[in-house]
């Protein structure tokens, strides 16, 4: 045999010892973030969005639990003990990318916590969340609102008329369940016929008041969610399918589900076992859930269930669903008005009430729900980008060198059962 066939074979015992001790090295690294996320959750009670890892590790960490400057020395000297970063595009190179960054995340974010002085809307957004939110002048927007302005015609300023319009359109309280209920079955059933979710998973449904946001899924791990409907304000109609598909299927619920099940579960990965909510996870996690609406409901298809489903349970008139589908599809240009005038109120550019006035302009929309908007940002910052912003890079993403639903759903699934980043999307 020749001499180099037995140097090869010489080599293999430490080629394995090599990749035994880089695996060894991540998962340890692993373990001291999810304790680090656990530690810097008993300074702000926010911060963990979900856990569903071993119980003592959560009583250490409110026991012992170390100072916010403490964890943002410990994260970067975790990241230092990470193999380097590579391009791979294979599982165990997204792992050490995700991991590298999530701490990224984490530092920044303790950093953040403890520093005096004003905010800087777009570091905050790529420290926390690895992108970089595009600007556009609120102006910019100015012909969106005039097209508004003419479908809503009178005398009243346009947040009047837009407010008095979608009133008309509120679901009533008795009707919520029925409605609600109706909503997730269809976007869980469209979901299940694209996507394998594991055995038994299931979620609660709770309606709940005086929240910063209008839905939220809190994840218990073991595939089960409770799904919270806020109803301090009105729930309009478009409101069922958006925060059924959002919240539950294939949105936060799906994804959540499958990370447990993929990673937390099949491959031993125990990041996955905790979600730091100020993190890049939450960019996908939003934006995918964004985007999972119209994938499930492409087209006019959601327009056809509400009118034909939804508006009935309602007790609303269906042969008025496509104006309002109409003027929703126009509001829905406006998103991105949100993430300005958060940058401009974040930096200091703007006063609170400044704030509220320009959301009830660019909202449009009522003082009462300008304010609950102002108070989001006021609780979560730059994360608002994640909605509108995460949403068009997931569909870049998703939609890139697909033509037909089936190639995205399978993308899209791809995205959901793997440790990606955002700047990876672009």
């Amino acid at each position: 045999m020749p001499s180099r066939i037995f140097g090869l074979i010489a080599l293999i015992p430490l080629l394995l010892l090599t990749t035994a001790s880089r695996a060894e090295t991540v998962d340890e690294v692993a373990e001291q973030y999810v304790r680090l996320v656990l530690a810097l959750g008993e300074h702000d009670e926010g911060y963990v969005d979900a856990y569903y890892g071993p119980g003592d590790w959560r009583e250490s960490a409110a026991v012992n639990t170390p100072s916010m400057a403490a964890i943002a020395v410990a994260a970067g000297k975790l990241q230092d003990k990470l193999p380097p970063a590579t391009r791979g595009e294979d599982m165990e190179s997204l792992r050490v990318s995700y991991l590298r960054t999530q701490l990224s995340a984490l530092k920044a974010y303790a950093e953040l916590s403890a520093a005096d002085g004003p905010r800087d809307f777009d570091a905050e957004a790529l420290a926390l969340y690895d992108t970089r939110p595009p600007h556009r002048s609120l102006s910019s927007f100015d012909d969106i609102l005039d097209r508004l302005d003419k479908l809503l015609p009178g005398d009243a300023p346009l947040h009047e008329r837009m407010d008095a319009f979608q009133q008309q359109y509120d679901i009533p309280n008795d009707r919520l369940p029925a409605v609600f209920q109706a909503a997730i079955d269809a976007c869980r059933e469209r979901t299940l016929e694209r996507i394998s979710l594991p055995e038994g998973e299931s979620f609660r449904l709770e309606y709940v008041t005086d929240k910063p946001w209008s839905g939220y899924n809190w994840y218990k791990g073991d595939a089960h969610s409770l799904i919270q409907v806020n109803t301090g304000l009105p729930v309009r109609i478009d409101r069922a399918i958006d925060l059924g598909c959002h919240e539950g299927y294939p949105g936060h619920h799906t994804y959540n589900s499958l990370l447990e099940s993929e990673f937390a579960k099949k491959r031993g990965w125990v990041e996955f076992s905790v979600y730091p909510l100020f993190s890049p996870q939450s960019l996908i996690a939003e934006g995918s859930a964004n985007y999972g609406i119209e994938l499930a409901f492409p087209g006019k298809e959601k327009l056809h269930f509400e009118r034909e489903v939804l508006y009935p349970l309602a007790g609303l008139d269906p042969d008025t669903a496509a104006r309002y589908d109409e003027v929703m599809e126009l509001t829905a240009e406006l998103s991105f008005t949100g993430n300005e005038i958060a940058r401009q109120y974040l930096n200091g550019e703007i006063d609170r009430e400044k704030a509220i006035e320009l959301k009830q302009i660019y909202g449009p929309m009522s003082r009462s729900r300008a304010e609950q908007a102002i108070r989001f940002i006021d609780t979560y910052g730059a994360y608002v980008i994640n909605y509108n912003w995460g949403k068009a890079l997931v569909k870049d993403y998703v939609e890139r060198g697909t033509t037909t639903n089936d190639q995205r759903w399978q993308r899209f699934n791809q995205l959901l059962a793997s440790p990606r980043l955002p700047s990876s999307l672009q």
